[in-house]
């Protein structure tokens, strides 16, 4: 039997917060004991909100984040020999456009998209077969991840589009490829952004420090990641914070942690982001995942020939969050008034919103 890499993603809750950290793992996850939760802490496998662990009595505050990675034998489910992903009728689809071809959701924070070490069953991609039919969605991306486009991480929200054939998943991703699908995204980051807007173009690739992150790098074997930004507003820095800006995000590649990864680089990580972000600025406004949110997608139809255009308003913890910083406004861009009003409102539900 092979071994594949285990990934594990624990919050600390208020009734594990205080703990060693060897001892909320035992707790929390399913190892044999407490000398085999301190290997893996000398071997580098254990990060606390992005930062790699080196202190098995380091005591874990409520809202941290802790994963762990390491090698674990291959289970006996192998989704590949059963050939057929299990449905599950117990995940909401949040559907904002559908037909025959195509359809658009957003997705809830804590979804993975498809099956991963931990998560076999509890997937987008097991609503996607409970909702559609296995039958009736595209699997060019395997069979394990049927109907998928492309993927949010677990805690962002937002848009996302399913293909329920071949031809238009194929029709979809080349839109992708060829750069000419509209995603954009909001997010809140660290720090006051001085130019009104901006492009990044770097190359990003895997880390070689910690394997759970991805990293800007000119290597080999490193992908082109382009994305450009608009800032909507700024917020004045405390004696406690350097302040905050909102920013529009647009995607032209779809690189995993792009967005995250391109904000660090220029010096703005995303509020409460774990792995590339600060622990202390995500207890401070309240928030226990990174501030993310798909709020636009745009792209002609592959079959009708249509454009379609979905937005999606803020969910109620990002929301909460801006209110909370909200009397240290320093007042929106042009760019500001135009969007700020369309992530407040809710658009029109299982329709296109033209704008």
């Amino acid at each position: 039997m092979g071994a594949i890499l285990k990934l594990l993603d624990f919050l600390v809750d208020p009734q594990t917060c205080g703990l060693r950290l060897d001892a909320f793992m035992v707790q929390a996850g399913d190892f044999a004991s407490r000398s085999a939760c301190v290997k893996l802490i000398e071997a580098g496998s254990v990060t606390i909100n992005g930062t790699l662990a080196t202190n098995k009595s380091e005591r874990v505050m409520l809202g941290d984040r802790i994963c762990v990675s390491y090698e674990a034998p291959t289970p006996a489910y192998d989704l590949a020999q059963s050939g057929l992903l299990r449905p599950n009728t117990y995940i909401p689809l949040d559907i904002r456009f559908e037909d025959q071809y195509l359809l658009v959701l957003s997705k809830q924070i804590g979804l993975v998209c498809h099956p991963s070490p931990g998560h076999v069953d509890d997937t987008l991609a097991n609503a996607l077969v409970a909702h559609c039919g296995y039958g009736h969605l595209g699997l060019l991306q395997g069979e394990d991840r049927p109907g998928i486009v492309h993927r949010l991480d677990m805690d962002t929200s937002g848009l996302m589009m399913a293909a329920k054939d071949d031809a238009t998943q194929k029709a979809l991703q080349d839109l992708i490829r060829l750069r000419t699908l509209d995603r954009r995204y909001i997010t809140l980051v660290q720090g006051c952004v001085s130019q009104d807007e901006g492009t990044i173009q770097t190359g990003i690739a895997r880390s070689t420090r910690n394997r759970l992150t991805m990293t800007v790098s000119d290597a080999p074997g490193a992908r082109e990641a382009i994305t450009t930004y608009r800032c909507l507003e700024r917020f004045e820095a405390t004696p406690k914070d350097e302040g905050y800006s909102l920013l529009e995000c647009h995607l032209y590649t779809g690189r995993t942690h792009q967005i995250r990864v391109h904000m660090r680089h220029i010096g703005h990580q995303l509020v409460g982001d774990p792995l590339y972000g600060s622990r202390v600025v995500s207890r401070n406004l309240g928030l226990t995942r990174q501030f993310l949110h798909s709020w636009r997608i745009a792209f002609t139809h592959p079959v009708l020939g249509e454009l379609v255009q979905i937005r999606d308003c803020l969910p109620a913890d990002l929301l909460a969050c801006l209110q909370s910083i909200q009397s240290r406004s320093l007042g929106r861009t042009a760019a500001g008034d135009e969007i700020i009003p369309q992530i407040l409102s809710p658009a029109t539900p299982n329709a296109p919103h033209n704008e």
